[in-house]
């Protein structure tokens, strides 16, 4: 458990990410973590292979077509589709896979283990609600002002 409140405390600074999962549907969990993390003042990259634009913005089919390398990969995907993230992710050279609640494989997170990326089992929205921001800070990430929590029981997760 301390490990993961490290991991999360040193990637939630980390100011380039990509949301797999990604969506323009704003009842969707990939659509909310992706403005979140926008308006927080992350660069952040949608990744979509089934649309082209994400709220405006240009969506990426692969980890591997981003412009720049993220340092962290958040998944909101189903579990089936971890494996080829992961693997994306150690091809694009990100640092940290985070999977939401609901999108853990146990497979796919032993093999970015074992291949040097970190691993978060965690939701960003509730750490980013941990985390207050100061005023006139819109442009960098926020700083942890708090200890990070784990994400609640993912079997009792929707996206």
């Amino acid at each position: 458990m301390q490990d993961q409140l490290r991991l999360i405390e040193k990637y939630v600074d980390e100011p380039v990410w990509a949301v797999v999962g990604a969506s323009n549907n704003p009842a969707k969990y990939g659509n909310r973590i992706y403005l979140k993390l926008k308006e927080s003042g992350y660069r952040v990259y949608p990744v979509n292979n089934r649309e082209r634009l994400i709220e405006g913005d240009t969506a990426y089919s692969s980890l591997l077509e981003l412009p720049e390398t993220p340092a962290v990969v958040n998944m909101v995907v189903p579990p089936a589709q971890a494996p080829v993230v992961v693997a994306q992710a150690k091809t694009a050279g990100a640092q940290a896979i985070w999977f939401q609640p609901g999108a853990e494989s146990a497979a796919a997170a032993d093999w970015a283990h074992e291949n040097g990326l970190h691993v978060i089992e965690a939701c960003i929205l509730v750490q980013l609600a941990l985390m207050p921001r100061p005023e006139g800070t819109e442009s960098a990430p926020p700083r942890s002002h708090s200890l990070p929590v784990s994400s609640p029981d993912p079997t009792t997760s929707t996206r």
